[in-house]
């Protein structure tokens, strides 16, 4: 049942309780099969340049605000700027202990409880591997243990791959924002994707923890569920 005011007007439910959580400590989130380290210049910028090589096209760093690198100097000089920025929050995903790939908390907004992944670069030794997705289920698992209750991803609206991704993840797809951003020299249609912490709590956080047991991948390392499949109940048809 819709909740109204004195006027008769409907309002959200509410929140007696709400407290604003905290702004998220820039610490070391470890997993089974990766971490998520703060970003440091001058630990991290060798192995990303390293992974980088891997992608000889620099396709995947197309719908990235930054890069392609030219050279190692000018991706370390990124990064010494990067490390320091409070809000995109910058995280080096290691794999057996070396840097493989990107990703940051940014749009923080504690008092509403708001914050998004984004600035995600996997190379393509991150990239389709267990650790991509144990990657995002550390960033996410966090924010909703602070406290958050709504977990935003957003995109090129033409990053068709990034918007499969999101559905994978278990996001669902709100909504495209026309001209939302001018970015090397273009124009972007944002496409807008959440998760909320109601579904978090409902099951999609088990739905991860099953696809990342042990149990869940056979002994040449195939997956036996789809993680799609297990976030499918999650990923909310819009209205």
């Amino acid at each position: 049942m819709e909740r109204t005011n004195e006027y008769g007007q409907p309002i959200g439910f509410a929140l007696p309780d709400w407290q604003a959580p905290p702004f998220p400590p820039h610490a070391t989130l470890t997993g089974a099969s990766c971490r998520l380290e703060p970003l440091q210049s001058a630990r991290h910028a060798h192995d990303l340049w390293q992974a980088q090589a891997e992608d000889p096209t620099s396709a995947r760093w197309t719908y990235l605000f930054n890069g392609p690198f030219d050279d190692e100097a000018a991706l370390e000089k990124w990064m010494t700027g990067a490390q320091a920025s409070r809000d995109p929050q910058f995280y080096a995903i290691v794999v057996d202990e070396r840097a493989s790939g990107l990703a940051a908390y940014m749009r923080i907004e504690p008092k509403h409880g708001v914050i998004e992944i984004g600035n995600i670069y996997y190379s393509p030794r991150l990239s389709q591997t267990r650790a991509a997705t144990e990657a995002m289920y550390l960033f996410m698992a966090n924010a909703f243990e602070l406290g958050y209750r709504r977990f935003e991803w957003k995109c090129d609206s033409r990053n068709l791959p990034s918007r499969a991704a999101a559905s994978r993840y278990g996001f669902t797809y709100e909504g495209m924002f026309r001209q939302a951003i001018v970015y090397k020299n273009r124009n972007r249609d944002t496409a807008w994707f959440s998760v909320i912490d109601a579904d978090w709590n409902a099951g999609l956080k088990a739905a991860y923890l099953q696809w990342l047991a042990p149990e869940n991948f056979d002994a040449a390392g195939r997956q036996r569920s789809a993680l799609s499949a297990l976030t499918a109940p999650f990923v909310h048809a819009r209205s």
